[in-house]
């Protein structure tokens, strides 16, 4: 019977690795949850950056731009704006929208407040200090 597979021999294998994977995963996720509080920037988090969120999201920002990675990509990734353009740039960009060209892709104009501007620059802010590990990759050009 030496060098033949049986069907308990398979079994064994597969209960085995199903035991072994199963642990892997409890470790990562175990790991994963002990690293967020060191990541996830949740101290910083205030009702200028929800309020900010907010707009982001009644907006549908996220149905043209990327944020961390997530969303969609026909505009610029938004993860490191902030560090890279600074509030009034992007306060400037959004305010300077015009409200149509036909035939030219754009962003539309939302006609924010200057609190609403204020409020998005935060998220922006808040997002882009984010311990993403310098993940998605986002240079510039």
């Amino acid at each position: 019977m030496s060098g033949t597979f049986t069907k308990s021999m398979a079994r064994n294998i597969f209960y085995g690795g199903t035991v072994f994977f199963f642990l892997l995963f409890l470790a990562l996720t175990f790991d994963s949850h002990k690293e967020f509080p060191k990541r996830d920037n949740h101290q910083n988090l205030t009702p200028q950056v929800i309020a900010g969120k907010k707009i982001w999201e009644t907006r549908n920002c996220i149905g043209c731009h990327t944020l961390l990675g997530e969303g969609a990509y026909f505009a610029p990734e938004l993860g490191n704006v902030y560090p890279r353009r600074g509030a009034d740039f992007i306060k400037g960009w959004i305010q300077a929208q015009p409200t149509g060209a036909p035939g030219r892709r754009q962003m539309p104009q939302f006609h924010l407040t200057d609190e609403e501007l204020d409020n998005l620059v935060a998220f922006l802010k808040y997002t882009s200090e984010i311990n993403t590990a310098n993940w998605p990759p986002n240079i510039e050009g």
